[in-house]
């Protein structure tokens, strides 16, 4: 029953409404709406989702899996069944773990991505209601306005006009006017206007749907997760190389035998590739974002929350952001009218009641108990828009038709074109009120055909938030230079900053120099912006940004959507459009700027996360390939075997998903990556951990003179104990005892699976025994060694100019 007009052709009205036994006037009831959604499913482009067991089995297969199954194979050919079942375990082990944490992972970006689902403005059962855009259905009347995303194909049935931008459909750069026997497309916004229409294809039988199964879409990498990426990269090429010379060496020149050899070498790859590093990325993320949106901050694109560690430059919304939204109406400044019930009416008639607008409600909420609003009918009403900066409306009184308009003052003079004196009263007005932190509404009349009538000024007082100077100046303490930015006059920009200490170099956006370089300059010194049109947001951005800066930008207009898209950090306030929404990284669910400064706290903390692995990964890489290569080819000594390197690979598994939900520092400023320090740090701790390793082997064969068996455990436990002690070190800049101290979790998975480890080493479980001596030297051995790398990594992170004291989370 879907219908798609042609779009050559006016259709016929009535019947499609016939043909789609729909009713503009009552919409839908409830029953056939159910009834229809059931026949037609969600209007949703479903998602290629694969099955959980697919998702299970994919675990199986790739790279690292392939050398993991071979290890197997091996095993069970030269009939070493221990090492077959151990081998077999940390496969099914890693594909367990990196499957449930995945598998928490998509639940937890399914269930934000529900929270940011569209809503539209249905007619069913004879009311107006809100429901998500996925329930709609063949049939439906819907509500159509300015912000709005069309949440369906749709043929528009009543209202004035709508100008649509649908670029991201048909490629048209400019926005295309619509009226009343015009369809209108899913996917595209509503830049103007208000327009009832009648719903004519849903989900995948819409235009949008249509072209949605040409097409994939890719998410963009982020600038950490590129680096990170490489890393892993660096260390599988590496690990490769030297496990190749390992085999050169061993079966060229040594003629050692060749099943066994190459079992060796498997296993040690799959040691010493960073076989968690995708899982790690993807639970370290989503756990983020979760505890993002728990502070009312949702993440609509993931690798946001990298960009949002490194943000040093946040330009904020005056409106709503840094101020309460909620308009106060002041002393009315009397022109043309007779006295301020007049103007206060006018003001009133050219607005809409029951809409939430804080203007209107301002107006509305102004009116003296004594004026005859009920008497007035509104014939026509234009709603505010941001082109032409006025609402009007056509007003009768019995016989008696006039016309009202309010609106930015500069655009009523200009409707109104009084004669020079009155201007310039006008503008001194408003020049004084603007100083006290007033914004002011123009109210103009015309009766008949005649002329439009200035009435006068309505002065109008949002008050800023109770907590806006208190969390302006945390960030400034984080590093995070706050620019108002504002379309209201210089003068009420200038107020508002004072009372929240912003500065006073506030630049109306007109004055921004038309020299690139120049303009760079401006935006980088100014302390915000005034008189500002959506098209300055996006070049202030992009000035901000050609300076080197991560820019965040707050916005909640359709006409934000470009600057929101350009930033690197597009947050959508409470509030916001749909097309805000869509075209924001993060999105906010309650007012004010806390929720910012919050959201970058625990983006710098899931940061420093990510930063703690990599330097761990690549540290315990270097000290255990190194060490290892270097036996086997210097001293043709195995130090351990593989039985004994697949239990350090599968005990190392769980306190690195751990990571993701340990306590972390919060940076006191925006944190980049910095690659050469993290590989400074890393070499220092896994070259530090080779010489260990080696002064261990030197010790046991020397002056113990212990067998080879028993030296391969040593070797074993103080490998273990100590890698997962090289987590802890990694966790800040400063010393272990430092908050903040690990979570109870990592804390507890990670002493955990070295006390199983010890055990497995005492008892002989697969591996020669030791016994509790040696094992309680060995810890001795390796926390030793754990205070020295410690004093190590303080002195290397303040040769490097970046030890600090972390602070408390």
């Amino acid at each position: 029953m879907t219908i798609n007009p042609d779009p050559t052709s006016a259709p016929d009205i009535p019947a499609v409404l016939r043909q789609l036994q729909s009713d503009p006037q009552r919409g839908l009831s409830s029953p056939e709406a159910a009834r229809r959604l059931a026949q037609y499913g969600a209007n949703a482009i479903p998602e290629k989702r694969l099955s959980p067991i697919r998702q299970f089995l994919g675990y199986f297969w790739g790279p690292i899996p392939w050398m993991i199954e071979i290890a197997a194979v091996l095993s069970a050919v030269v009939a070493h069944w221990a090492d077959f079942a151990i081998i077999m375990t940390l496969l099914l082990v890693n594909a367990g773990v990196g499957f449930w944490q995945e598998h928490k992972a998509g639940n937890a970006i399914a269930m934000l991505q529900r929270k940011l689902a569209l809503r539209a403005r249905v007619l069913r059962d004879g009311l107006w209601q809100e429901i998500a855009a996925q329930d709609l259905v063949p049939g439906d009347t819907i509500l159509l306005k300015l912000g709005n995303i069309i949440p369906a194909d749709v043929l528009l049935l009543s209202g004035d006009y709508l100008s649509v931008d649908q670029s991201v459909l048909t490629g048209e750069s400019l926005p295309v006017d619509k009226g009343r026997g015009d369809g209108a497309y899913s996917g595209s916004i509503v830049g103007k206007g208000e327009m009832q229409g009648v719903v004519t294809a849903t989900g995948l039988q819409t235009f949008f749907g249509k072209t949605a199964q040409l097409v994939e879409r890719a998410e963009s990498v982020s600038h950490f997760r590129k680096a990170v990426l490489a890393i892993g990269n660096f260390l599988i090429v590496s690990a490769l190389v030297l496990i190749a010379v390992i085999l050169f060496v061993a079966l060229a020149i040594r003629h050692e035998p060749m099943v066994r050899t190459i079992l060796f070498a498997l296993v040690l790859t799959v040691a010493a590739i960073p076989v968690a590093l995708p899982a790690v990325l993807s639970v370290t993320m989503a756990v983020g974002a979760e505890r993002l949106a728990r502070l009312k901050a949702i993440v609509s694109r993931l690798v946001a929350i990298e960009e949002m560690a490194g943000m040093d430059v946040l330009c904020a919304d005056k409106t709503g952001t840094l101020t309460q939204n909620r308009l106060t109406l002041g002393e009315p400044v009397v022109i043309g009218a007779q006295d301020a019930e007049e103007l206060i009416l006018a003001a009133a008639l050219a607005s809409e009641r029951d809409t939430g607008d804080p203007i209107d409600t301002a107006v509305l909420g102004g009116l003296p108990a004594s004026a005859p609003l009920a008497s007035y009918s509104v014939l026509k009403y234009q709603p505010f828009d941001p082109v032409s900066k006025r609402s009007e409306a056509e007003v009768a009184a019995g016989a008696e038709r006039f016309r009202v308009a309010k609106g930015a003052p500069q655009v009523i003079l200009d409707l109104a074109q009084p004669d020079v004196g009155t201007r310039q009263t006008v503008t001194r007005q408003i020049d004084a009120l603007a100083e006290k932190g007033y914004r002011t509404l123009g109210v103009a009349r015309k009766d008949g055909d005649g002329t439009w009538r200035f009435l006068g000024l309505l002065p109008l007082f949002d008050p800023p938030r109770e907590d806006s100077a208190q969390t302006i100046a945390a960030g400034q303490r984080m590093g995070i230079d706050i620019k108002m930015v504002t379309g209201d006059h210089l003068a009420i920009a200038k107020q508002v900053s004072t009372l929240l200490h912003l500065g006073q170099n506030i630049v109306p956006a007109e004055a921004l120099s038309t020299d690139v370089h120049a303009a760079q300059t401006q935006a980088e010194q100014a302390d915000g912006f005034a008189q500002v049109f959506p098209e300055h947001k996006f070049a202030i951005v992009k000035a901000l940004q050609a300076r080197g800066h991560i820019v965040g930008m707050t916005g909640d207009g359709v006409n934000d959507a470009p600057a929101l898209k350009q930033a690197d950090v597009g947050i959508a306030v409470s509030g916001a459009t749909d097309a805000a929404r869509a075209a924001a990284d993060l999105v906010l669910t309650a007012p004010g700027l806390t929720v910012i400064v919050d959201a970058v706290e625990e983006a710098r903390r899931i940061f420093a996360r990510m930063n703690s692995y990599a330097i761990y990964r690549i540290a315990e890489t270097i000290r255990v390939l190194l060490f290892m290569s270097l036996s086997i080819l210097v001293f043709n000594f195995y130090p351990v075997t593989a039985v004994m390197i697949v239990m350090i690979a599968l005990l190392n598994d769980f306190p690195i998903m751990m990571i993701a939900y340990d306590n972390a520092p919060t940076a006191p400023q925006p944190v980049r990556w910095d690659m050469t320090r993290v590989l400074i740090i890393s070499i220092l701790l896994g070259v530090l951990g080779v010489v260990a390793s080696f002064s261990l082997f030197w010790i046991a064969e020397t002056y113990l003179h212990l067998p080879a068996g028993v030296i391969r455990t040593l070797i074993f436990l103080k490998l273990l104990v100590a890698g997962h002690l090289t987590i802890f070190l990694t966790r800040n800049t400063g010393a272990i005892w430092q908050r903040p101290w690990p979570s109870w979790s990592f804390f507890n998975v990670t002493i955990a699976t070295k006390v199983i480890g010890t055990f497995a080493a005492v008892y002989g479980w697969l591996i020669p025994p030791i016994g509790w001596g040696y094992a309680l030297l060995v810890w001795a051995y390796a926390l030793a060694w754990f205070l020295i790398n410690s004093g190590a990594k303080i002195i290397a992170y303040r040769a490097l100019g970046a030890y600090r004291k972390s602070t408390t989370h």
